[in-house]
């Protein structure tokens, strides 16, 4: 097909250049590193989501189409299509809110590049390496799209920025694995285009399975699909972000289409990506550090605590105040906190605990602040935690950079401790030890296959919450 480059924007032409070359591209060494956390954590979350009830279902689900066996699914003994794998697979990955997210594009990059990404390279036996190219190619991308959009304001508009960004950093993933051209590319670019939806009534999902599929399993299955069509020969639209009824001219009054090749190459989006230390949702991260940094400091006795205030951002404020998840109420997390003097992933997600008596009673103290002030505050998603005791005496800790964010990242110990505890209870100790240790040295693998006995799993998944 002869293709008129004229006809080419600037940002579509660097763009789709970019995305072509990444697999021949070394990452600079901190990336390298900072990559290999991000697979790492997002394979934990996917084996830990294998056993939640998104994850069943996804699995189920998966297991009822069929398809060749190109790709394994996390969790279980399936093997199906890559686009089958790319769905189940984000979708156990997003299955709670133990993810990676990635705050100025608001998106959860994790959950829908790193599906898609492995997918395909099973799919074609790709290298350690260059999987991990291309996962770090997803996360740029991905980030660019929703800059280009203007992520605030179209989140304004009731549409899922983690859907939109999430379906082109998979299909740019996917697209390097599968060694498309930069005119391939651009035709990829516009079938992730036809494929982006998502709207954002994914915070009233009260059982997180609707959730885990617009956030994980919706983009990595149609960033695959686009890659995969394109990679069969499928032709497309050759600009899709520019002339006429375009992408941006359909979704965005104000779009930033420079935005989407800016500092490619120089700015790496991957070392903005946020890693949860705690396993559960990002609005209740920074309340939890506070309460922890309280606990090992003055030592409260729960006998003595009278009230707790907690002061979120506005917007946080109103996902996590008393959710009827656990591992999202915040009231609920922090007196279980208080109450156990640590979290594990086993813990935050046992509805028993919710009513539990001695939670139950300090849970009541626990009031949530909204807070405009908080909403602008830099670093993101700060936290004010005030503990109130029998005394008159009040204990106070600000959170400012949330542990595991770019301004105060977790080391590699403790992402891997994390893991260990999301993993162990479904692979065993030994296999969640091997997963983690392949993790650290991902990139000398031959191919990517290798890694399936890790975490495929024999027995399947029961229907429920959690195991």
């Amino acid at each position: 097909m002869i293709e008129l480059l004229d006809a080419i924007s600037t940002p579509t032409r660097l763009l789709s250049d970019y995305i072509a070359g990444a697999l021949a591209r070394p990452l600079p060494d901190a990336v390298a590193e900072k990559v290999r956390h991000h697979v790492l954590d997002t394979l934990a979350a996917m084996v830990s989501g294998s056993r939640l009830r998104p994850g069943v279902m996804a699995i189920g689900y998966a297991a009822s189409l069929g398809g060749v066996a190109e790709a394994s699914v996390v969790g279980a003994s399936l093997r199906t299509s890559a686009v089958n794998a790319a769905l189940a697979n984000g979708m156990l990955a997003h299955a709670d809110e133990t993810d990676d997210s990635h705050a100025p594009s608001r998106t959860h990059p994790g959950c829908a590049v790193i599906p898609a990404a492995l997918a395909v390279a099973e799919r074609m036996h790709a290298t350690g390496e260059q999987f991990l190219r291309a996962v770090v190619l997803g996360y740029d991308v991905g980030a660019r799209l929703n800059y280009a959009l203007g992520p605030d304001a179209f989140a304004a508009t009731s549409r899922s920025t983690h859907s939109f960004g999430g379906v082109f950093g998979a299909g740019a993933a996917a697209g390097a694995l599968l060694g498309l051209d930069a005119v391939r590319v651009r035709h990829l670019l516009s079938f992730c285009a036809q494929q982006a939806s998502g709207v954002a009534c994914h915070v009233r999902d009260q059982d997180h399975i609707e959730k885990a599929f617009d956030f994980g399993g919706m983009p990595a299955r149609g960033g695959v699909t686009a890659a995969t069509m394109v990679a069969h020969g499928f032709t497309g639209v050759d600009d899709v972000f520019s002339g006429e009824r375009n992408f941006f001219e359909a979704y965005s009054p104000e779009p930033g289409p420079t935005k989407l090749a800016d500092a490619l190459g120089e700015r790496f989006e991957i070392m903005q990506t946020n890693i949860k230390k705690w396993s559960v949702g990002s609005p209740a991260q920074s309340a939890l550090d506070a309460v922890s940094q309280l606990i090992e400091g003055a030592k409260p006795v729960l006998s003595e605590i009278v009230a707790i205030r907690v002061h979120l951002p506005t917007r946080s404020a109103r996902t996590v105040d008393n959710a009827p998840m656990p591992d999202i109420n915040v009231q609920h997390l922090i007196a279980l906190l208080l109450v156990d003097g640590a979290l594990t992933f086993h813990s935050v997600h046992d509805h028993a605990r919710m009513r539990d008596p001695t939670v139950l009673a300090l849970r009541r103290k626990v009031e949530i602040v909204p807070s405009e002030e908080l909403m602008t505050a830099r670093p993101r998603r700060q936290a004010i935690v005030q503990i109130t005791l029998r005394d008159g005496r009040m204990l106070s800790h600000r959170t400012r950079a949330v542990r595991g964010t770019a301004d105060n990242p977790m080391t590699r110990a403790e992402v891997e401790a994390k893991a260990l505890d999301l993993t162990t209870g479904v692979l065993g100790s030994e296999r969640a030890s091997k997963l983690v240790e392949a993790c650290r040295s991902i990139e000398h693998i031959g191919d990517l296959c290798e890694l399936r006995p890790y975490w495929e799993v024999s027995t399947e998944p029961a229907p429920g919450r959690s195991a």
